[in-house]
């Protein structure tokens, strides 16, 4: 029984000593006081509490526990991967192949029916169909958009996003899972344009 008990251990801390590395992966977002980027690991950590924080705030009922879970995991592909931000330029289909390959591999480091359920969690996600997948989705985008009005536009500028831009690529997110949300970004954001653009 010991041994197992070891083995299990063993590869739980195996995987938590991999997941540091998502600390070492820089996003295009800076941080909302404009001193640098955030790493994904911060990233992680700051939408499971915007979740928390705005779980009222869902379209419809959501289990927090589980969109908590689904946003500690969400990016860990990033290790492998890195970020791709959501206003580059990017082929598609070839994320999300280095994705899964990095989903096999780091979940694969885990005991059998933690690597099931972690991964579960993870397809959830990116599937983006349950309410707690649509919501915690909404929030993977509120907190860059937020840090871009903290921070004079952030990245918006850098990657030369239009208003048209963002509402195509995270306005109908956000306003899916958590509606009152993307409304009272919407003003921020148009008053963020009317001035910069």
């Amino acid at each position: 029984m010991k041994a197992m008990s070891d083995d299990r251990l063993t590869q739980q801390l195996a995987f938590l000593s991999e997941a540091d590395k998502l600390k070492s992966v820089i996003r295009a977002t800076k941080l909302c006081d404009g001193s640098r980027r955030e790493n994904s690991g911060e990233h992680s950590w700051h939408i499971a509490l915007y979740a928390l924080t705005l779980a009222e705030h869902a379209h419809r009922p959501i289990n927090i526990d589980r969109v908590i879970k689904m946003l500690l995991l969400h990016d860990i592909v990033e290790i492998d991967a890195g970020d791709k931000p959501i206003h580059g330029n990017h082929d598609l289909s070839e994320m999300e192949a280095i994705e899964q390959a990095a989903a096999d591999r780091i979940f694969g480091l885990l005991p059998a029916n933690q690597q099931k359920e972690f991964r579960a969690l993870w397809e959830e996600f990116e599937a983006a169909e349950t309410d707690d997948a649509v919501f915690a989705k909404s929030v993977d985008r509120v907190q860059p958009v937020i840090a871009n009005l903290e921070t004079g536009g952030g990245s918006w500028s850098e990657y030369n996003v239009s208003r048209q831009q963002l509402e195509d690529r995270v306005g109908w997110k956000v306003a899916k899972g958590a509606p009152a949300l993307w409304t009272y970004l919407k003003a921020r954001i148009g008053d963020w344009f009317a001035k910069n653009t």
